[in-house]
């Protein structure tokens, strides 16, 4: 069993994803021991309440630093004996404290095919731009902006006189299935990195997620 944290700070539907997934033993042997988010007013946080998770959800602006931030998750993480953290939907970049901590043991969740669009509004950056195709990324965290070695992708096409809100939906139902799918096969061992490149071997022993 490996005991993950959530971190999260807007909605949460991928949030609620994972935590009704943990709650039918379909998370493998992932356990959600923990959500973290940088906004207490956030929708994640009572979703983790809702489920019966403990939340730690801070304010940033309350701490002297970003270090001293860091260091209150950190200690919790450690209190907890948290073995990965998944990043869905965390609007904060991770600095130092947190990588040095954790490192190699972050994962993101991005709505766009990195490299391509990273930072926020991905999707709305994907419509501006006029691309035929955006997606969905997973990918390890290091100090960079959606920098880390990618892990798994899915494209999604964008039909013509989209909205925002359509592409976002079906981005999302693409989230809701990939993120987990990854997590799986993370906390299990098949996934390692080498350099830049990923080794996935996913549990029918293929080199890439098998998609839907």
């Amino acid at each position: 069993m490996k005991r993950v944290a959530v971190f999260a700070s807007g909605s949460g539907s991928n949030l609620q994803v994972l935590l009704d997934k943990a709650k039918n033993d379909e998370l493998g042997g992932a356990v959600i021991e923990l959500v973290v988010s940088d906004k207490p007013e956030a929708k994640a946080v009572e979703r983790a309440k809702q489920a019966g998770v403990p939340c730690l959800a801070l304010v940033p602006k309350e701490f002297a630093d970003k270090a001293a931030y860091e260091e209150r998750i950190v200690r919790e993480l450690k209190q907890r004996e948290i073995d990965f953290i998944v990043l869905a939907g965390y609007m904060r970049l991770c600095g130092p404290i947190l990588l040095e901590a954790y490192g190699g043991r972050i994962i993101n969740l991005h709505p766009s095919l990195l490299p391509a669009f990273p930072g926020k509004d991905a999707i709305g950056q994907a419509l501006a731009y006029g691309v035929k195709y955006t997606g969905v990324t997973v990918h390890f965290v290091d100090e960079g902006m959606d920098t880390g070695p990618i892990i798994a992708q899915e494209p999604v096409k964008i039909h013509d006189h989209e909205t925002k809100e359509e592409l976002t939906r079906r981005v999302q139902e693409v989230e809701h299935r990939l993120l987990p799918q990854v997590l799986i096969d993370w906390v299990e061992g098949r996934i390692h990195v080498d350099g830049r490149v990923v080794i996935y071997e996913n549990r029918r022993g293929s080199k890439e997620p098998t998609l839907q």
